[in-house]
């Protein structure tokens, strides 16, 4: 078996060369557009979306525009997001303020690879956390994206943090990154959004992200019965895309999964909450 991996992965390099991605420094990238100045608490609607990268095509834009549009999210959490090397603006997202955090370059394309939240205002923080391990054949890291927002007339602050997990790796690689989350997520005592690609495509794999997201006190966004089966799997393996929360109430009836968006493998999907301090 070692021997048959071995080959495999000698095949993959001849179209994939080591050297032609570099992992990128714990850093971040922004834009400032505020449209308003904090979040809205009786109504902060969600959008989580890989978009495979895809967000230089003209389908994509077309699906992205039509849900701006029609469901005006005021957080966005999307993977997988291109952005040009040397270029300071991601096409889509002008009008908005938002950050990204990069987990590696491609040298052939020149554009870089990461996940980016964008809002209707800036965030008061942001970090980028990247796993120290790397998935295989390509030999790129995972990045997640931590942001902080103010809310109105309220005295604490929104924590969000958008993460795409790393696949391929060994159960143990996977735990790593899901703990050095949790440490982040632990020093905040207020509300939490905590979305994303989990790459959850195993029994396994699905039983640590739930425990992690209880530690933390986190609820999964409950989508219908007839909504969830159109979030995306593996098989009959579990969801891979969640949105997660805390300190916040969610309004049940908007959590939808947009399956007539066919520009990525994986559907958006919108959930919205509201905040009282009690």
């Amino acid at each position: 078996m070692s021997e048959f991996k071995e080959n495999i992965a000698s095949f993959a390099r001849q179209f994939v060369p080591s050297y032609r991605f570099i992992r990128t420094h714990e850093s971040t990238l922004g834009n400032s557009h505020e449209l308003q100045t904090e979040l809205k608490p009786h109504s902060i609607k969600v959008l989580n979306w890989n978009i495979a990268k895809n967000n230089f095509d003209k389908s994509w834009f077309k699906d992205f525009y039509l849900i701006l549009r029609q469901y005006q999210p005021d957080l966005i959490f999307c993977q997988e997001v291109r952005m040009s090397v040397g270029v300071e603006q991601i096409i889509g997202f002008n009008k908005l303020s938002w950050a990204y955090a990069p987990n590696f370059i491609d040298t052939h394309h020149q554009t870089y690879s990461g996940i980016l939240t964008a809002a209707n205002i800036s965030p008061l923080s942001k970090k980028a956390i990247v796993t120290k391990h790397y998935e295989p054949l390509v030999n790129t890291p995972k990045v997640s994206l931590i942001t902080e927002y103010a809310l109105s007339h309220q005295q604490t602050t929104l924590l969000t943090i958008n993460s795409h997990l790393i696949n391929f790796v060994d159960l143990t690689k996977f735990k790593t990154q899901l703990q050095e989350i949790e440490l982040a997520l632990s020093t905040h005592h207020g509300p939490i959004i905590f979305a994303g690609d989990f790459n959850t495509w195993n029994r396994q794999r699905a039983i640590l992200l739930d425990k992690a997201v209880t530690k933390l006190g986190l609820k999964s966004v409950e989508f219908a019965p007839h909504e969830s089966k159109k979030i995306k799997r593996f098989l009959l393996s579990p969801p891979l895309d969640y949105i997660f929360y805390r300190g916040l109430t969610e309004k049940s009836a908007s959590a939808k999964v947009l399956d007539e968006i066919n520009s990525s493998d994986h559907k958006p999907l919108l959930a919205e909450f509201s905040y009282v301090d009690i």
